[in-house]
């Protein structure tokens, strides 16, 4: 006879149990169910560590836009201005100064204006035909 109420048994339960904590209904009181919405969860955790960066990579984006568009640049150009004046601040340290060090982000800015004004404009493709 196989024995269903073992050491080994309760305490693999019990650790599935401890990870199942604050499930709502059979997600925390039945193992079946219990295995598999902690193979769901580890599933979407998994999924969601890299759906963040792209998340938090978008919010600062659009606050980079909104900040420079306050000075009278679009993000594209402040982007080029940043390259062309050898800033190489990354978005996300740009955004924090923008919504609490505004004059630091002021002087960011008139730098990218001043390098905007030496560097070359870029060149567009034209068609020949």
């Amino acid at each position: 006879m196989r024995t269903t109420t073992g050491s080994a048994r309760n305490k693999s339960k019990k650790r599935l149990f401890k990870r199942a904590k604050g499930f709502r209904g059979g997600r925390s009181k039945l193992t079946r169910t219990v295995k598999e919405t902690l193979l769901r969860s580890g599933v979407y955790a998994f999924r969601d560590r890299r759906v963040k960066k792209r998340e938090f990579r978008k919010l600062w984006i659009i606050r980079l836009n909104a900040a420079s568009r306050q000075h009278g640049l679009r993000y594209s150009e402040f982007m080029f201005g940043l390259k062309c004046a050898g800033i190489e601040l990354d978005r996300k340290t740009l955004s924090e100064m923008a919504i609490h060090d505004e004059a630091g982000f002021k002087d960011v800015v008139d730098a990218v204006k001043k390098a905007l004004e030496t560097a070359p404009k870029p060149q567009h493709a034209e068609a020949t035909a």
